[in-house]
């Protein structure tokens, strides 16, 4: 029996010892990731503890409120609040920062401005999955770990017999219910439910702390309750004290389902309280992920720049010297630009890990959409998942580097699907924050079947793809019935119109795999509709209104008609029929230089102020996603040079090792994943479609570890000789020539060795002989709605209408009698002249297809009445011009569809000149009130009248109804009964003021926002 065993023993030493030589030998790309790129500017990050899609993030909370504490962090702060367990990574919302921790010494103050304490950046360290930094006041250090489901922390605290930990469940936002227990004297829980971008969020903890607290004090709403082991209520802190403890280690689990699974949690991710074993596991499970794709080189041989280095065994980075150690011995090391570049790629990767989040508990149990606990069932379920970013590129990086994980956030799609009835768009803990347009769980699970990703019920994802974007919500009934969201009917019309298109091209796409060729004929054709957004007669895309062309059109402006943009940042998203958006520009060189004019124009961003719209070369904004494709297409002209030094462009100056190191909000990975991506030399401009578009890869040598255990190298050996060697000279695929501007997915997939050969100037005659990539829809092709051309849509004097269509070859039916037009109906040929209330329906017939029916209503505005407005409107927000207060048209409560007057800064006033003395019954101003969006009800109308012009004597005053607390959007008609006589009315309607001390734009100028003014 013994030489039997050791027959057995020593080949498993030998293979035991080979794995272990090769684990040792993966090098540690954790020493590249730097917390802090990100935790400045706008990028919205958090520097703390966390592991891959872990449940847990647990970092520093600096700042409670503003957009740049969305994460609960911002570089430039210099007090800490404390340690909370949850965080977003660089969402544009803020919410989280769940179940604070702040250790103290001396009284337990329970008041969030009485416990803060000053921080110092030379103190700050982060690394993946482990933060430290010293509090001031109080002589402490403080160290975070994290496990999956556990955070753990260290308080080093100084000799001292009052040593606290401050456990607060007010901190940040609304609080709906909480309660805290004390377990024993080693052990408490509790429970936060919580509304702020979440509705309904709940959280659940169990904490354990390494020594015995030797007293505890629980307060209701700050006010301490003596001998009380457990509290409920909406306002809810307590804090433990120890007697000269040293350091404590404090774990604590959560989850969204119970304290006992919370407990479970904790018990089975940390059963003691080592405290470096936890940070150790962090550190190794990040290094297996980034382990990934492994880069080299990367920049010139010559170093780049000197930095201040200092000794830390952790490897972690400083927050002040930038270093990958912290600051003790003052040394001067020269760091090189591979180094700096390999940093950013890696912490860009670190971040694209960050979210979406592990929900589940280690039993499989969750809080569902329906706000019940259900279970998964050999899989992890997951949410955070922004999906309008990451479906770009963030999703596409993982179909490739993680592909397991990904079928899992289909499952937990489908999950949401069954618990909640709809595929999610934005969903946050247990709730659907229905943010942004799109539906693009759509793309991420299309992407993944048609990659091969393919263990999920694929008849269900159908289904449920179809019940998302068949539903009457956010526009969608709209685009149905007109073949385009109509911005009459919905804000954002152009942005929606184009998403929903891309959606339903990857539904069609999904029914040629399933073989549902009704399915697939449907969807093909909806996929086309950003056609009907397309101007022809400018090649923007823009909004439609009242059967025409939103007008005054400005392709800088940024307004309700688009979403975080303007045309500019839209009109080339069409990602999925490429090919005919560049032949309706005139073709290939006409769509080049549209493409040169966006990245060269020196025309600035106008309209309303959008913080996301950053990153600016030209008009691209990488700052923001709907961008990120765009520097690809040139692969689809004859000047893919321009493609290649685009993308360096954007590498070299959108990203750098600096807390600003991004050109704009992280969004959950997908601001990063574009880096990674990138830096690879590929980009899959469309999800779905199986072409990844060659770039310029940025490093001497890449290799994706795939998942199938092969693996894809890049190299690009001009990288490490200057900087630069940015355009293609040739390419090879496995030692043999290559001759196409893309890879199939293929190509990576199988494995292989990709080569580009790189110099400083453009190999024109290489680069137009390559085959170019396809993107272009061929079948079910359909007709562009017609568009009516009318001078205003209010009119006094009779005026001419023109009717045109993009397809010149198209026949034009139309009538003005409101009827639906068909081939029998009246063709146009010449401009038609309105001089009365009128209908105008039209459509567009070619080879017996017919587009959709075009509508537009005219109205004839009363000939005795003249308006003057003493003040002017804003540009923003002018509805029809100067008469759009007496023109008929009145102003819905979806005040974003354009369709008010605003006013900031000054009152209303207006003076109506109706020709002569009249007898007046009443006179009546409408307006609209929408006090989270700065629109507040006049605090009252005065009307005033005259007989000449000059004399006016004020009539009556009517003062506002509503409170400006009442959070409701709703319209109000200030209506006067006069009875009285006057040829001149002069209105006043006077301006709330700056927004009150409770509302989050405190001190901000109100708006008015009016529409129309009705005299008896």
């Amino acid at each position: 029996m013994k030489l039997i065993f050791r027959r057995f023993l020593l080949p498993l030493f030998i293979l035991f010892f080979a794995l272990s030589s090769f684990a040792q030998r993966k090098k540690d790309y954790t020493q590249f990731v730097n917390p802090f790129i990100g935790t400045g500017g706008h990028g919205h990050t958090y520097p703390g503890a966390v592991v891959p899609f872990g449940m847990v993030q647990l970092s520093p909370d600096t700042r409670l409120t503003g957009w740049d504490g969305c994460s609960g962090y911002y570089y430039a702060d210099t007090v800490v609040y404390g340690f909370s367990h949850t965080h977003l990574s660089g969402t544009g919302i803020a919410d989280y920062c769940d179940v604070l921790f702040m250790p103290t010494t001396g009284e337990p103050h329970l008041k969030n401005e009485e416990y803060i304490s000053g921080f110092r950046k030379k103190n700050e360290i982060a690394t993946p999955g482990y933060y430290k930094t010293h509090l001031d006041k109080y002589n402490i250090d403080a160290e975070l770990t994290a496990t999956t489901r556990v955070g753990v922390h260290r308080y080093t605290f100084p000799k001292t017999g009052e040593a606290n930990i401050i456990i607060d469940l007010l901190h940040r936002d609304q609080v709906l219910d909480s309660w805290i227990e004390v377990v024993n004297d080693h052990e408490i829980r509790g429970f936060r439910r919580s509304q702020s971008w979440a509705a309904d969020q709940s959280v659940y903890f169990y904490a354990k702390f390494s020594k015995p607290f030797k007293t505890y004090g629980i307060a209701l709403n700050d006010t301490l309750q003596p001998g009380k082991n457990k509290l409920q209520g909406k306002n809810i802190k307590m804090y433990v004290r120890f007697d000269d403890p040293g350091d404590v280690v404090t774990k604590v689990g959560i989850s969204s389902v119970s304290t006992d699974g919370a407990l479970r949690n904790l018990d089975a991710e940390v059963p003691d309280f080592d405290f470096k074993t936890v940070q150790k596991k962090a550190k190794t499970l990040w290094a297996n992920e980034l382990a990934k794709i492994e880069v080299e080189g990367g920049g010139p041989d010559a170093d780049a720049q000197r930095e201040p280095q200092n000794n830390n065994i952790s490897g972690g980075y400083n927050s002040q010297t930038g270093s990958t150690r912290p600051a003790k011995a003052k040394k001067v090391e020269i760091v090189d630009y591979a180094k700096t570049k390999q940093t950013i790629f890696y912490t860009a990767l670190y971040h694209a890990m960050c979210a979406p989040n592990v929900y589940s508990d280690v039993d499989g149990q969750y809080r569902g959409m329906d706000q019940k606990v259900h279970t998964a069932n050999g899989f992890n379920y997951y949410t955070v998942f922004s999906l309008w970013d990451t479906y770009r590129a963030e999703d596409p990086l993982l179909n490739l580097i993680d592909r397991k994980r990904t079928l899992d956030f289909v499952k937990s799609f489908l999950a949401m699907y069954e618990q909640g009835g709809l595929l999610p768009i934005w969903p946050l803990a247990s709730n659907e924050t229905y943010c942004m347009v799109g539906n693009h769980s759509i793309p991420v699970i299309v992407d993944a079947y048609a990659k091969g990703i393919r263990d999920f019920n694929a008849e269900e994802a159908f289904t449920a793809m179809k019940a998302a974007v068949n539903r009457n919500q956010f526009g969608l009934d709209s685009y149905r019935k007109n073949g385009v969201v109509l911005s009459d009917d919905e804000p954002e019309s152009v942005s929606k119109t184009l998403e929903y298109a891309i959606d339903d091209w990857c539904i069609a796409q999904m029914a040629k795999m399933l073989n549902k060729t009704g399915d697939y004929k449907e969807f093909i054709k909806r996929a086309q509709y950003w056609k009907n957004n397309y101007n022809d007669q400018n090649g923007f895309m823009q909004a439609r209104a009242n059967g025409g062309w939103y007008t005054p059109f400005e392709p800088t402006e940024i307004n309700n008609n688009y979403t975080e943009g303007n045309s500019w940042q839209y009109s080339f998203l069409a990602p999925q029929d490429i090919e005919t958006l560049s032949d309706r520009l005139g073709g290939k060189a006409a769509f080049e230089a549209k493409l040169d004019e966006l990245f060269t124009t020196n025309s600035k961003l106008s309209g309303r102020q959008q913080d996301d719209v950053t990153g600016l070369i030209g008009q691209y904004a990488h700052g923001n996603e709907p961008s990120h494709h765009m520097a690809y297409l040139y692969n689809f002209t004859n000047s893919p040079d321009k493609t290649q030094y685009y993308i360096n462009k954007i590498l070299r100056e959108e990203y750098s090792n600096n807390p600003d190191g991004l050109s704009g909000n992280e969004d959950c990975g997908q601001m990063s994943a574009w880096y990674v991506i990138s830096s690879l030399g590929i980009y899959n401009v469309m999800p779905g479609q199986q072409q990844f578009q060659i770039g310029m890869p940025q490093f001497d040598k890449a290799v994706i570890n795939l998942e199938n255990g092969k693996k894809f190298t890049i190299r690009n050996s001009g990288s490490s000789i200057s900087a630069g060697d940015i355009y293609l000279q040739g390419m090879s695929l496995n030692k043999k020539t290559f001759n196409k501007i893309y890879l199939d997915y293929a190509d990576i997939a199988n494995g292989g060795d990709f080569e580009v050969f790189t110099g400083k100037l453009p190999n024109k005659l290489f680069v137009q002989d390559l085959e170019k990539p396809t993107s272009k829809i061929t079948e079910e092709l359909i007709i562009p709605n017609p568009y009516i051309i009318a001078p205003a849509k209010a009119f006094k004097e009779p005026m001419n209408i023109e009717i045109k269509c993009a397809d010149k070859a198209a026949k034009i039916y139309y009538t003005l009698d409101g009827t639906t037009p068909t081939t029998t109906s009246t063709t146009y040929t010449s401009p038609i002249n309105i001089a009365s209330n009128t209908t105008v329906k039209a459509i567009a017939i070619e080879n017996d297809k017919s587009s959709f029916v075009d509508e537009a209503s005219f109205i004839k505005v009363r000939g005795d009445l003249k308006l003057t407005l003493v003040n002017k409107y804003l540009v923003n927000y002018t509805d029809e011009g100067d008469n759009a207060l007496i023109n008929g048209i009145r102003g819905k409560a979806n005040w974003r569809l354009g369709n008010w007057q605003g006013y900031q800064g000054n009152d209303l006033i207006a003076i109506v000149d109706m020709g002569q003395v009249k007898p007046i019954k009443q006179v009546s101003l409408g307006t609209l009130q929408d006090t989270r969006s700065w629109i507040v009800f006049p605090s009252y109308v005065q009307y005033w009248v005259s007989d000449d012009g000059l004399n006016y004597k004020l009539a009556t005053t009517v003062n506002t109804k509503v409170d400006v607390k009442d959070l409701n959007v709703q319209t109000q008609e200030f209506t006067a009964p006069l009875n009285i006589n006057a040829r001149y009315i002069k209105l006043v309607a006077k301006q709330y003021g700056a927004l009150p001390e409770w509302h989050e734009s405190k001190g901000q100028p109100s708006y008015i926002f009016a529409d129309e003014i009705t005299i008896e």
